[in-house]
């Protein structure tokens, strides 16, 4: 994938079919210890044990709709690509949490991508699921939670196609002013 904002969507995604009802995602960009850290954690069924063998083999897969499952093991190759690593924790019943670190400065590295597309792409196509974003650079941060959102639009939807166009503006900018 040509942006990590790609992978990051894909992993949600399997939480959510998991049956997460809350995903929180963490981008930590830190240029002057070489390191990006994200974190995508998700309060779903866990991951089965024969997943739990082998996480990252693609050919392995709870999916019934194909019998490849390249998400992780996608994330997991472009992170060693960059010096850095995947972490998976999980816990049936509790959820699932992924950890993938790279070096910042790696010339193999990914850009982080459009955070903002990605992040209400998520709001927009399930409601029912709370998110909690938060994204770091250096020593300033950006926290968006939709259950927060959600308190403050009562009389409006989060699928709302004009809400989600300035939500994903104000993600954009809010980004941009930590760099």
């Amino acid at each position: 994938m040509r942006e990590l904002s790609l992978h990051i969507l894909d992993i949600a995604e399997n939480g959510i079919t998991a049956g997460a009802d809350c995903i929180q995602i963490l981008i930590n960009e830190a240029p002057d210890k070489d390191l990006l850290t994200i974190v995508i954690e998700d309060n779903g069924h866990g991951m089965p044990a024969e997943k739990l063998q082998k996480p990252t083999d693609p050919f392995i897969t709870t999916r019934t709709t194909r019998r490849v499952g390249l998400g992780l093991s996608l994330l997991a190759a472009a992170a060693d690509r960059c010096d850095g690593k995947l972490e998976i924790e999980t816990e049936a019943g509790r959820g699932t949490r992924i950890e993938a670190t790279f070096r910042y400065n790696h010339i193999d590295r990914a850009p982080v991508g459009d955070m903002a597309a990605t992040i209400t792409t998520l709001i927009m196509g399930n409601p029912q699921v709370d998110f909690v974003y938060t994204h770091i650079i250096d020593t300033k941060d950006f926290v968006l939670d939709t259950r927060e959102l959600k308190a403050d639009t009562q009389d409006q939807s989060l699928t709302d196609p004009v809400l989600i166009y300035h939500l994903t503006q104000s993600i954009r900018k809010s980004i941009e002013e930590l760099a």
